[in-house]
């Protein structure tokens, strides 16, 4: 019951300041000013400031300039006042004067309130305590906050609402804002990479009338007009890989692909990756570019290959390459290609304790062995390669052993960053790996892949050799960012609404 009164003090206190601005808007319309403003002339924004005036002494000192961001602090009685403004680029100390703004304008002052956006003109000085700071000339109000901040601007600590209310989070927690500019580096280094590589950007359909090119279950919606069913695509692969059947030899597309999956700290129904393709390469290329894209990356937004994660060290320059079975065997003395049937695989996954299920052949049951012992230890970067072809319907067969491909996934710190293969480019062999899948699908299988005709009359025209990665770019980002979930990299998550 305290809970309950408690909230409804909290509610009744909320719409009794919410109630105050408003009035506001009344007393402001009623002297003059148009509490919701337009155009604003900005020179200058907080940084530059800092940056480019700590020498000045004294009030007069300072050019003027002109600036235009949200109030954050206001401080002072009487007719002086001291306040905080902060833009795009931080903050910075306004100094309010009775004798310098007028009786009218000075009224007009008193008026604000914290989170109003506003523009001043003024001029920069240092004060006596040697804080840069800018004396008001002239201010105009350019829109009033109807909402009170959280927390009177000491931090938005509600994670859920952080993610929900994302512009209150980019307000109150302005170390937010460095992450996703930090984000937004990050793609242009991909980009840049790729565009001095030979890349073409590319774009292709969201919407699909087949989900392929990964095991997932899609998202599905309907077409009036044609009377159809379609879905938001699980990947851009088998696109890309038509561009280069066609003849662009070099191939790129960073964008949002869906898939309708649980939810956690490292997914979200909607990420960004990007997929590239390249003719008459291979999946050791692959890994080369990979490497020089993250590292590229690396250097470009933190000055380093070295970085921290979640308490870990990890040096993005120091990479380890290793078959599936390989490290499978390294971490349980257990050779699953050896298998000379799938009743000895099982034996040697029940000895160490590894689930499976009674569809699974040796493959798969090596990579679920993979995905149990070995996946989870992986801290330092680790190309793992060479995995089963039972569970890679698109990748190309090793030319020495049928039963595993030219394939490999990229870790660090234990998770997934990039997935690439020499792609498979028979016709014949492809059309039998996906019977192959839909049989997976009719055993029980939801995420295995769906028959795609067309892709394969694709390759009958003749696809090169060629290899592919993806490479998930929010997962990327939280690794160079050093952030817990992916949530935090994501401008907008999806979240489930309240009631």
């Amino acid at each position: 019951m305290g809970k309950y009164n408690e909230e409804q003090r909290s509610a009744a206190d909320l719409n009794e300041m919410m109630q105050l601005r408003r009035d506001k808007i009344k007393t402001f319309t009623d002297m003059g000013v148009a509490p919701f403003g337009h155009r604003y002339e900005v020179t200058h924004h907080a940084q530059d400031i800092r940056d480019h005036f700590a020498e000045l002494e004294g009030e007069e000192d300072g050019p003027v300039v002109r600036l235009a961001g949200r109030l954050t602090a206001k401080r002072g009685h009487g007719k002086a006042s001291f306040a905080e403004l902060m833009d795009a680029s931080g903050k910075i100390q306004i100094y309010f004067k009775y004798d310098v703004l007028g009786e009218a304008k000075y009224a007009q002052f008193r008026l604000l309130d914290i989170g109003d956006l506003i523009g001043i003109a003024g001029r920069v000085f240092k004060t006596q305590r040697g804080e840069i700071t800018v004396i008001v000339n002239d201010f105009d109000l350019l829109a009033k906050s109807l909402r009170p901040l959280p927390e009177k601007f000491h931090g938005l600590k509600d994670v859920d609402l952080r993610y929900r209310q994302r512009y209150l989070d980019l307000i109150v927690n302005p170390e937010v804002a460095e992450t996703f500019r930090r984000r937004t580096k990050i793609i242009q280094s991909v980009r840049r990479t790729l565009d001095e590589a030979g890349y073409l950007e590319v774009e292709t359909p969201v919407l699909a009338t087949l989900a392929g090119g990964a095991a997932a279950k899609p998202f599905i919606t309907h077409h009036n007009t044609l009377d159809i069913d379609l879905y938001l695509r699980i990947a851009t692969e088998l696109a890309l890989k038509r561009l280069i059947v066609g003849g662009l030899e070099r191939v790129y597309e960073i964008g949002r692909v869906f898939r309708n999956e649980g939810m956690d700290v490292r997914h979200n129904p909607e990420f960004t990756s990007v997929e590239f393709y390249q003719a008459y390469a291979d999946y050791r290329d692959m890994m080369d570019l990979t490497e020089k894209i993250i590292l590229t990356a690396a250097e470009d937004v933190l000055g380093t290959t070295k970085i921290t994660y979640d308490g870990t060290e990890i040096d993005l320059a120091n990479v380890r390459r290793v078959s599936m079975n390989d490290a499978v065997r390294e971490a349980t003395g257990k050779d699953f290609l050896s298998a000379a049937t799938v009743e000895e695989a099982r034996a040697m996954a029940d000895e160490i304790g590894v689930p499976y299920e009674a569809r699974h052949g040796i493959g798969a049951i090596l990579n679920a062995a993979f995905e149990e012992k070995v996946e989870g230890t992986l801290m330092a970067p680790t190309f793992i390669t060479h995995h089963p072809t039972e569970i890679s319907p698109l990748a190309k067969r090793n030319p020495d052993n049928p039963m595993i491909t030219d394939r490999f996934e990229f870790f660090v710190y234990g998770r997934e960053l990039a997935n690439g293969f020499t792609e498979l480019n028979d016709p014949i062999d492809q059309r039998q790996r996906f019977v192959d899948q839909m049989k997976q699908r009719a055993a029980g299988d939801a995420e295995a892949h769906v028959m795609d005709e067309d892709y394969v009359t694709a390759l009958e025209y003749g696809l090169p050799p060629t290899g592919g990665v993806g490479i998930g770019i929010d997962r990327l980002v939280m690794f160079l960012t050093d952030s817990p979930s992916i949530r935090d990299v994501l401008l907008f998550p999806t979240m489930k609404p309240l009631e």
